[in-house]
């Protein structure tokens, strides 16, 4: 009986520490990005660095357990901009919606720009946001809405010059990067835009961008 109630007890100790590390590091990733250190989520959760790493031996297997409800709410922006009647508001809110969830939580911005975090989930992830953003550009082109010559993979450049802004700004003016958006989105729509001189990045050079910005 004590040895029955012993493994009870640790069992219940081990799912206490894990709903602690999961809670900490949403924490420490929000703030910090995808990258931040085992150890401060750790300290944190008020456990041990081996403690962690029993529960997640794998820093993906904890981003994943971490971002999944920020996962399906980024799900559900496309679907609701899919669904506005008007093309060109529905590919503009996509962008700015999905933009206030990277300036809330760092770690969705690394996981959605790059494929170096994350695994199954994220993965998952990834699958399912392509198609939804692929039909709002297509929407918006379709409507004379948006310059023919954007590719899906340039939604990446949009985010990637906010989310600087985002950073830079954060503590002096945290909305600025509405701003830089509205130049941006304009230079998107003009009806006579300029020939360009460069193609969009293929997929591969898209996954091989991301994590060099960061670095």
């Amino acid at each position: 009986m004590a040895a029955t109630a012993t493994k009870l007890g640790d069992r219940r100790d081990a799912r206490r520490n894990r709903v602690r590390i999961v809670a900490a590091a949403r924490e420490v990733f929000s703030s910090d990005g995808a990258d931040a250190p085992a150890r401060e989520i750790a300290r944190r959760a008020d456990v041990g660095v081996a403690t962690l790493y029993r529960h997640f031996p794998a820093r993906a297997d904890l981003v994943d357990a971490v971002l999944e409800e920020a996962f399906e709410q980024l799900i559900r922006i496309a679907e609701a901009a899919l669904a506005e009647p008007d093309p060109w508001t529905g590919f503009v809110r996509f962008v700015d919606e999905a933009l206030v969830l990277h300036a809330q939580n760092r770690a969705l911005k690394d996981v959605v720009e790059s494929e170096e975090h994350g695994r199954e989930l994220a993965r998952a992830m990834r699958q399912r946001i392509r198609p939804l953003t692929e039909q709002l550009v297509a929407r918006a082109q379709a409507a004379g809405a948006l310059r023919q010559d954007f590719a899906r993979q340039d939604l990446a450049l949009l985010f990637w010059g906010s989310d600087r802004v985002i950073e830079l700004a954060a503590d002096v003016a945290p909305e600025l990067w509405r701003r830089q958006l509205g130049f941006m989105l304009d230079g998107l729509r003009t009806s006579d835009p300029r020939p360009l001189e460069h193609p969009p990045l293929s997929e591969a050079q898209l996954r091989r961008v991301g994590p060099r910005r960061r670095a």
